[in-house]
C-alpha cells in the first residue's frame, strides 16, 4: 500500500518544477495517453494479461500507476524532448526498457502487480509502440493549433 501511494504521489511533487506553459501544453496529451492506457487496462484485465494485487482504487483499472508515474513521466518526457523525434524515441526506448524490466520486476516483488499472459518483453514493445503513437498525436494537435493561430492572425491582419 505504501509503495502504491508513493507511485501516485511522488511524481506529482516534481510538477511544480515544470513551467506552467509546458504543463498545459502537454496536459491534453497526457490525458489522452491515460485514457488509452485505461482502456488498454480494461482489455488486459479481461484477457488476464496481468493482475493488480493491491490497487488503491477498486475495479479493473489501477489508477495508481496511470495517474501518478505514467501521467507525470509523459509530461516530463514531452517537455524535455518534443520537437526532436530521435531524442524522444531514444529516451522512450531507454526509459521503457528500465520500466519494463528492472522496475516492473521490483513492482512484482513489492506485490503491486504480476504479469500473467504477457511478459516483460511484450510490455516493453507495447510501451514503445504507444510512445510512437502519442508523439504522432501531439504532432497533429500542435499542427492543428498552429494552423488555427495562423488563420486567426491572417483574419486580424486583413
Amino acid at each position: 500500500m505504501t509503495f502504491a501511494l508513493a507511485m501516485l504521489i511522488v511524481p506529482w511533487l516534481t510538477v511544480p518544477f515544470m513551467r506552467k506553459k509546458s504543463f498545459f501544453r502537454f496536459l491534453p496529451l497526457a490525458s489522452f495517453t491515460n485514457l488509452f492506457i485505461s482502456v488498454f487496462s480494461l482489455i488486459a484485465n479481461k484477457k488476464k494479461w496481468w493482475e493488480n494485487k493491491n490497487p488503491l482504487s477498486p475495479g479493473p483499472i489501477d489508477f495508481t500507476y496511470i495517474l501518478g508515474l505514467y501521467f507525470v513521466a509523459t509530461l516530463w518526457i514531452f517537455k524535455l524532448t518534443y520537437g526532436n523525434f530521435s531524442k524522444y524515441l531514444i529516451t522512450n526506448i531507454v526509459l521503457d526498457g528500465i520500466s519494463s524490466n528492472p522496475f516492473s520486476q521490483l513492482w512484482e516483488k513489492a506485490g503491486v502487480f504480476k504479469f500473467k499472459k504477457i511478459n516483460h518483453t511484450i510490455w516493453y514493445f507495447i510501451c514503445v509502440s504507444l510512445a510512437i503513437i502519442i508523439y504522432g498525436y501531439q504532432y497533429i494537435v500542435e499542427k492543428s493549433i498552429n494552423k488555427n493561430q495562423d488563420a486567426v492572425l491572417r483574419d486580424t491582419l486583413e
